[in-house]
C-alpha cells in the first residue's frame, strides 16, 4: 500500500508510534471478540468493540491510510450497529469480524513497509466488504409495520443531524518535526463530510530571509458540515492536540449542549481554556480578550468571563457553568496518577545487560583481588566493596527484570487458534488460563510459542474428544483444556492440561514395537510416556493438515533442551493428561558450578548436576572397546574425560585426585572426570558463536573473577556423543 504521504520523511518517523497502537487495539479487539461470544448481550463490551475500531481508523486516517480507513469503516459500521442493538451478535458473524480483523492486521503490516510490494489481498478485502454490508443490512431490513393500540406512543427513530462546526486549528512550529501533516488531517475532515469557508492561516508567516522551512507557521479555519459526532471530529487532532491550539465549536450548538461538554471535561484548565475546549471561543478570541484585559486600564479590573460576554457574545450561564466546574474540579482531591509506560529498543536493553555484566565481571575481580589483601589494613575499602557487592547485584536484578516480560503476551495468542481449530474439529472447548502475570525473559518467551503452540493443539486434536465420544464416558461434551505458568525456585513452570482421552500405554506399547523401538512391558510409565518424543512416533490415525505426521513432539523436546529446559508428562487414559515444561528465568544469567581440568576452568549449568564424589580406582571400569564406565551405586555410567576432549595437558594421572561429577541431560546421565570442584557461582553468559566461532560442546563462555574466559559446557552434545 503506497500513500502520498509516506513521501514525507516527517510522516515516516511518526508512523512507529501508529502502528504499535494500531497493534495494541488489534490484539484487544480479538481478545474482546473472543469473550463476547460468551456474553453476547455486555452492552460494556460491545461498545469497547467499537472504539477499537473506531480509534484504529480515525488514527490512520491521520496519516491517510486510505485503505485501512476504507475498510475499518464498514467493520465499525457493522459494530455501531451491534452496539445499538440493530443486530443480535451470532457465532457466524463473530467469524466474521475475526477474519476482518486479520484483515486490518494484513493492512496495517503492510503500511508498516510502505515501499515493499504486498501481496495483493483486493479480493479478500472485497469479499469481506461484501459480507460486511450484507450483514449490517440486516437491520435496515426489518419489516416495518403500522403501529396499534398498544405502541401508538412509540417515538419515531432519530435521523442522523447534519450540524456545522466551526474549526480553527493553530499548529506548533515542531509539528513538521514531530512527523505529522496538517493537509492529512485536512483530508480525514474532508472524509467525514463537506468542508467549505476553507482558510489558510498565515498571519504568523515570517519574511522569506528568516524563513526556517523545518517550523509549522500555517493553520487553518474551515466550516465542516457532517453528521459525525464530536469524538470523531477530535480524533482528527489526537496526535497534534497537546502542542497546539485546536478549536471545534458548533456553529449553532445551544447553551445547554456547550454545558454538558463542560461536564465532561476531566482537567484543570483556566477559564479561557474551558471555552476553547468546548467550541464556545476560538484561541483567537480569547487572546484578543487577554489583550484587552492586559493593555486597556478601564477593562483590567474586569474578569475575563466578563470581556468575554461583551466581546465574544458568550452567555453568562455558560460562563457561569466553567467557573462551577472549575470550583468542583479544585475541591476534589487528585486521583492516584496511573502508572506511565516508556517504549525502549530490545537492543538497548541488551546493551544496558552486557553492560551491566561487565560490571558484574570487574566487581568479581576486585573482590578477589581485594582477598589478598589484608583487611585490618584496609577496612575501610572492604566496606566499600562489600556495599559495591551488594549495591551491582541489585543493579543486575532490577536490569534484569527489564527484559521480563508477562506470560500473558504468549498465552492471548491461543484463545483464537482453539476456537478456529475447535470448530474445524467438531469440538466443543473452554480454554483457561491461570499466571498470567508469571514474568519470563524476552528471549525465552519468543523462542517457546512454537513448542507451546504444538502443544497446545495436540491436546484439542488428540486430547479432547468429540461431544458424542465424551457423553458416553460420562463426561461433559464441553472439554476443558488449562494452560498455567507459575514460579518454582529459579525456574518457570509451564503446563498444558486437559481433561481428554490421555496416553494409552497398551497403544503406545504396540506403536512402538511396530516401529521397531525397543519398548517391553516392564517399562515405567513415565519411560512409555516418553516414547512420543521419539522421532517420527504418532499415534494418530490418519494423517490431517492439524497432525499425525509424526512430526513434532521430539522437536519440541529438542527445542526447550536447547532452552536449558526439561519436559515431563503425567497422564492417566481417560482423564486427560498434563504436560510440564520447566525452563531457566533467563538465559542471560546462569547458576553454575566451576570445575577445573589441568590449568582450565569449565562452567557446568548448576541445573544438570545431580552429584559429585571423590573417585576411587575399584568404582572405574575399562570397556572392551577401550571406552570407561563408572559404577554409581547400581548404575554403571559412561565416562567423559575432559582433558582428551578438550586435549588439556593434566598435572597428574593419579586417579585418587580425580572427582567425578554425575550430570544429566535429556534422561541421559553421564559422568564427567575433573580435578577440582573451584564453586558455585552466577554466570554473566556471553555468546561465543557471534564473538569467535561455533565450539562442539561448548555452549557459551564466560568471565572469571580473575579475569579469566571459562567455557560453559553443553551438557547435551557431550550426552549425544563426546569426541575422542
Amino acid at each position: 500500500m503506497k500513500n502520498k504521504n509516506f513521501d514525507n520523511s516527517f510522516i515516516v518517523e511518526a508512523l512507529p508510534a501508529f502502528i504499535s497502537e494500531a497493534q495494541e487495539q488489534v490484539v484487544m479487539l480479538e481478545q474482546l471478540l473472543l469473550k463476547i461470544e460468551e456474553t453476547p448481550h455486555d452492552k460494556e463490551l460491545l461498545g469497547a468493540l467499537f472504539r477499537c475500531a473506531h480509534t484504529v481508523k480515525g488514527s490512520a486516517g491521520i496519516f491517510g491510510l486510505d485503505a485501512i480507513v476504507a475498510f475499518t469503516h464498514h467493520v465499525e459500521t457493522l459494530l455501531d450497529h451491534l452496539r445499538e442493538g440493530d443486530i443480535i451478535f451470532t457465532p457466524p458473524l463473530g467469524t466474521l469480524l475475526l477474519e476482518c480483523n486479520d484483515q486490518i492486521r494484513a493492512l496495517i503490516d503492510v503500511a508498516q513497509e510502505p515501499n515493499a510490494e504486498a501481496t495483493d489481498a483486493s479480493e479478500i478485502r472485497a469479499a469481506l466488504v461484501e459480507r460486511l454490508k450484507s450483514a449490517s443490512a440486516i437491520s435496515t431490513d426489518k419489516p416495518v409495520t403500522s403501529p396499534t393500540p398498544d405502541d401508538a406512543s412509540a417515538e419515531e427513530p432519530t435521523p442522523e443531524l447534519l450540524l456545522s462546526w466551526k474549526i480553527s486549528a493553530d499548529f506548533s512550529l515542531d509539528t513538521f518535526r514531530n512527523g505529522m501533516d496538517p493537509l492529512a488531517i485536512l483530508s480525514y475532515l474532508r472524509g467525514l463530510g463537506e468542508v467549505s469557508h476553507l482558510t489558510c492561516k498565515t498571519i504568523d508567516l515570517p519574511t522569506l530571509d528568516i524563513l526556517d522551512p523545518e517550523n509549522c507557521h500555517l493553520g487553518f479555519d474551515l466550516t465542516l458540515e457532517t453528521t459525525a459526532p464530536l469524538s470523531e471530529i477530535e480524533d482528527a487532532f489526537s496526535f497534534v492536540r497537546d502542542d497546539c491550539l485546536i478549536s471545534i465549536q458548533s456553529v449553532s450548538a445551544p447553551t445547554v449542549d456547550f454545558s454538558t461538554r463542560i461536564d465532561a471535561i476531566s482537567t484543570d484548565p483556566k477559564l479561557g481554556d474551558i471555552l476553547i475546549t468546548v467550541g464556545a471561543i476560538s484561541p483567537a478570541e480569547l487572546r484578543g480578550a487577554l489583550e484587552l484585559q492586559s493593555n486597556d486600564p478601564r477593562e483590567k479590573s474586569l474578569p475575563i468571563g466578563e470581556i468575554l460576554s461583551a466581546t465574544s457574545g458568550v452567555s453568562p450561564k455558560l460562563i457561569d457553568a466553567a467557573l462551577q466546574k472549575q470550583k468542583i474540579f479544585r475541591e476534589t482531591p487528585a486521583s492516584i496518577p496511573e502508572p506511565s509506560t516508556l517504549r525502549v529498543s530490545v537492543e538497548k536493553v541488551d546493551q544496558l545487560i552486557n553492560l551491566v555484566g561487565e560490571l558484574v565481571i570487574t566487581q568479581a575481580m576486585l573482590a578477589q583481588t581485594s582477598a589478598e589483601v589484608e583487611p585490618a589494613v584496609y577496612q575501610r575499602m572492604a566496606a566499600g566493596l562489600a556495599d559495591l557487592d551488594r549495591n551491582t547485584r541489585d543493579l543486575q536484578q532490577a536490569v534484569m527484570s527489564i527484559r521480563m516480560i508477562p506470560m500473558s503476551m504468549v498465552f492471548s495468542r491461543f484463545p483464537r487458534m482453539l476456537r478456529d481449530l475447535a470448530a474445524r474439529l467438531g469440538k466443543k472447548m473452554e480454554f483457561i488460563t491461570r499466571g498470567e502475570a508469571t514474568e519470563l525473559d524476552k528471549g525465552l518467551v519468543e523462542k517457546i510459542i512454537d513448542p507451546l503452540t504444538h502443544l497446545v493443539r495436540n491436546s484439542c486434536d488428540h486430547g479432547i474428544e468429540l461431544p458424542a465420544e465424551r457423553l458416553v464416558a460420562g463426561k461433559p461434551e464441553t472439554g476443558t483444556l488449562i494452560l498455567s505458568a507459575s514460579h518454582q525456585g529459579g525456574s518457570i513452570v509451564i503446563e498444558v492440561s486437559d481433561d481428554g482421552r490421555g496416553l494409552s500405554r497398551k497403544k503406545l506399547l504396540s506403536k512402538a514395537q511396530e516401529r521397531g523401538v525397543d519398548a517391553s512391558e516392564s517399562m515405567t510409565d513415565t519411560d512409555v510416556w516418553n516414547l512420543i518424543f521419539s522421532p517420527g512416533f504418532s499415534t494418530a490415525a490418519e494423517v490431517t493438515d492439524v497432525s499425525g505426521r509424526g512430526v513434532g513432539m521430539d522437536v519440541v523436546k529438542k527445542n526447550i533442551a536447547a532452552l536449558g529446559g526439561t519436559v515431563e508428562i503425567d497422564s492417566r487414559e481417560g482423564a486427560g493428561m498434563t504436560v510440564r515444561v520447566r525452563l531457566p528465568l533467563t538465559l542471560a544469567i546462569m547458576d553454575s558450578m566451576s570445575v577445573g581440568v589441568g590449568a582450565e576452568c569449565y562452567i557446568l549449568p548448576l541445573s544438570s548436576v545431580v552429584e559429585s564424589f571423590l573417585l576411587t580406582e575399584d568404582k572405574l571400569k575399562t570397556l572392551g572397546g577401550g571406552g570407561r564406565v563408572v559404577q554409581v551405586r547400581d548404575e554403571f555410567l559412561q565416562v567423559i574425560e575432559l582433558e582428551k576432549i578438550f586435549h588439556v595437558p593434566r598435572d597428574t594421572e593419579n586417579l585418587s585426585r580425580s572427582i567425578m561429577v554425575v550430570v544429566e541431560s535429556d534422561g541421559t546421565r553421564m559422568g564427567l572426570m575433573v580435578d577440582e570442584l573451584l564453586g558455585q557461582q552466577q554466570v554473566v553468559v556471553k555468546n561465543l558463536e557471534s564473538n569467535y566461532r561455533k565450539v562442539q560442546h561448548i555452549s557459551g563462555a564466560t568471565i572469571m573473577g580473575d579475569g579469566r574466559v571459562a567455557l560453559i559446557l553443553d551438557v547435551g552434545s557431550l550426552a549425544r556423543g563426546p569426541l575422542h
